[in-house]
């Protein structure tokens, strides 16, 4: 069933009612009152991996900035992280995105990850692989969804492995495509995680691969509030994301 607030301004409530009263003013407050309610409502998102997995990229590319833009999370920095960094949304500074550093390292042990990095605040958790997802990787899964909370693997630079095999043809590209997600999905399996969910990715193609599914994935599955606050800051990577906007 639709949620009574998802499809235009009327299903606002009290504003259908006003509008019968022919009570414009009565409306526009209620409508003001919610849009102000919706931008006060925080989300934070943590990203997770390895260092040179691309997490400062996707960070950058969700935030729709460019990678030398002022504000921007460093990239080509492969010196492990020695602390927890804030980048807030420049549309909504209510919307965080947390950079954490790579679970397993001397200052950050997996027994004690979530502990340090601040479980408690993160509404979802994507954990990013250029390559294949490790163990340490699965362990925090395990913890994090031990602690119901969700979380999702994000395979980074799909453009790069597309690139490698530039000579070949559109449908051998798809198949490898195909094969990348496949991998992914059996080393998770064999790892311990029952039905991986692996987004596969480009942060400088957000048209293009899984990014629209990892939108529509979190669409269904975060609460109201926070679902409407990701929609207003989500890449208008296609002409859905853009129609979805224009009824908040």
């Amino acid at each position: 069933m639709e949620d009574p607030d998802d499809s235009c301004p009327e299903e606002i409530p009290g504003v259908k009612e006003a509008l019968k009263n022919n009570d414009t003013a009565g409306a526009a407050k209620r409508i003001k009152e919610y849009l102000e309610k919706q931008t006060n409502v925080s989300l934070n998102i943590a990203i997770t991996g390895e260092s040179g997995a691309g997490k400062s990229t996707f960070i950058n590319a969700f935030r729709g900035i460019k990678n030398r833009d002022e504000g921007a999370a460093p990239t080509g920095v492969t010196e492990t992280m020695s602390e927890v960094t804030p980048y807030p949304h420049p549309d909504n500074p209510n919307v965080t995105l947390w950079d954490l550093p790579g679970i397993g390292t001397k200052d950050f042990p997996a027994r004690k990850y979530l502990k340090l990095v601040g479980f408690d605040k993160y509404d979802f958790f994507l954990i990013i692989s250029d390559t294949r997802f490790r163990e340490n990787d699965v362990k925090l899964a395990q913890k994090i969804k031990k602690m119901k909370r969700n979380f999702y693997f994000v395979r980074s630079k799909i453009d790069n492995d597309i690139r490698a095999e530039e000579s070949v043809s559109d449908s051998s590209k798809m198949n490898l495509i195909v094969l990348t997600c496949f991998l992914c999905d059996a080393g998770l399996k064999d790892l311990g995680i029952e039905s991986p969910r692996v987004f596969l990715m480009s942060s400088f193609q957000l048209h293009k691969f899984d990014f629209s599914l990892l939108q529509e994935t979190l669409e269904r599955e975060l609460p109201k509030d926070k679902r409407d606050t990701l929609l207003y800051v989500m890449p208008n990577v296609n002409p859905d994301v853009i129609s979805k906007k224009k009824k908040l």
